[in-house]
């Protein structure tokens, strides 16, 4: 084996360290897109269940009164 057939391995075996780094690289970005778009739907779904959270409370409070007002008008007739 002579010197250039070394520095042909050797060059190989660089570019192949460098090529797999750059798949490695390629694989970590379509990862972090993939873990983007989770968050962004996290974020809907959470939104979404607040907006529904927040109906439910308002629908609450339309209750107790309601209920509050018939409470009063019974006293008012026992009196």
């Amino acid at each position: 084996m002579g010197a250039g057939e070394l520095d042909a391995v050797i060059l190989s075996i660089i570019i192949g360290t460098l090529a797999a780094i750059v798949y490695s690289l390629r694989i970590l970005v379509i990862m972090e897109r993939r873990i983007a778009r989770m968050d962004e739907n996290l974020l809907r779904i959470t939104n979404k269940v607040l907006k529904e959270e927040l109906k439910i409370e308002q629908e609450e409070q339309k209750i107790e009164k309601e209920l509050e007002q018939e409470l009063v008008a019974k006293t008012k007739k026992k009196k």
